[in-house]
């Protein structure tokens, strides 16, 4: 199994614990004399399979992206450096879609809105950051696709 099809395994899993745990809370408490819509044995009983198996999962995917190196680097300190970079990335969006607003006056009486920084020059960052996130991405899933787990 590539890596790649571990992590959306990984994934699946994620999703479907989260809907067996909305059906468990749904099955929680019956009226006296009424049955649930489904049995919470089985859902608890298929919630800790799928519990068990996203472990096993996590455990081998760490260690496999601890042990796989891309230039130098191990796949988990790439990984760390594409969060930090969405973050930073994200973060600065939003601020310089702020610094780019303007604020129209009607008249030369009204307070004037002035950005506190060089849009033009912050947003060449913006468009540098973002470069070399999708590059770093681009890296990340091709070792996940080429990576044995």
């Amino acid at each position: 199994m590539k890596l790649a099809e571990a992590l959306q395994e990984r994934a699946d899993l994620n999703r479907k614990l989260k809907q067996l745990s909305n059906r468990l809370e749904l099955n929680a408490l019956v009226q006296e004399g009424e049955k649930p819509a489904e049995d919470p044995k089985e859902l608890l009983a298929e919630f800790d399979s799928c519990i068990a198996r996203l472990e096993e999962l996590a455990g081998s995917i760490n260690l496999v992206n601890c042990r796989t190196l891309i230039e130098g680097r191990t796949l988990t300190e790439l990984l760390a450096r594409r969060d930090s970079l969405t973050l930073k990335l994200r973060t600065y969006q939003n601020f310089l879609s702020e610094a780019s607003q303007t604020a129209h006056r009607a008249m030369r009486t009204e307070i004037k809105i002035m950005s506190t920084v060089d849009v033009r020059k912050t947003q060449k960052a913006v468009d540098a950051l973002a470069k070399e996130l999708r590059e770093l991405d681009n890296k990340i899933q091709a070792a996940n696709w080429a990576t044995e787990l």
